[in-house]
């Protein structure tokens, strides 16, 4: 077999190889950043805003408790060489009580941050996956990927700035934000006859 005769039968097989590669060849690719997206969205930035809002007095009242705790415990380091057995005693006691109130207060207030964050989030996470999805048909996307998954994109593949633009001008659409709706009242028991 000649050269030239190898080199079309090769031609050939190229040309039916690449006749099958997948459609995924001519798809619309994005990669979206959803912890860029989370940041610096209005909706995000309102949540963070609104969560600092609500978790604010109480972290100032555990701020206060602390600073009230180590006045106490200086107050007794100090002053402890001077005090009665008894009022070393009340001192230290109180100290201790105080200590255990404050580390308990704390880890509620901890507790509640982290359930509020998390269901926050996850409302958000709704919102921002919404608007992805809503960019991504109106943009005739067929594959958009979220950053976490990928290890190397180039900036044309990245549609976060197009999405936060969105994002924006929905919010400064949106009405002025209102408090979320109270949770209805479960319905009323039937009362047997």
């Amino acid at each position: 077999m000649r050269l030239s005769s190898k080199f079309a039968v090769w031609a050939v097989a190229a040309g039916a190889m690449l006749a099958a590669l997948p459609a995924w060849a001519d798809q619309k690719i994005g990669i979206v950043n959803a912890p860029q997206l989370m940041e610096e969205s209005p909706q995000g930035k309102a949540v963070m805003e609104a969560m600092r809002a609500e978790f604010a007095p109480r972290q100032r009242t555990l701020q206060a408790q602390e600073a009230s705790l180590k006045a106490k415990q200086e107050k007794l380091q100090k002053d402890g060489a001077t005090m009665s057995e008894d009022q070393r005693q009340r001192a230290e006691k109180d100290l201790r009580d105080g200590a255990r109130d404050f580390e308990r207060a704390r880890g509620e207030f901890q507790d509640d941050i982290s359930a509020r964050r998390n269901e926050e989030m996850s409302r958000l996470q709704k919102t921002l996956g919404d608007e992805v999805r809503t960019y991504a048909k109106t943009q005739n996307f067929d594959i958009v990927l979220s950053t976490e998954g990928v290890v190397y994109a180039a900036p044309a593949y990245d549609v976060t700035p197009a999405i936060l633009t969105a994002l924006q001008a929905r919010n400064a659409a949106a009405p002025a934000t209102a408090p979320p709706p109270a949770k209805p009242a479960p319905p009323a028991k039937p009362q047997p006859h």
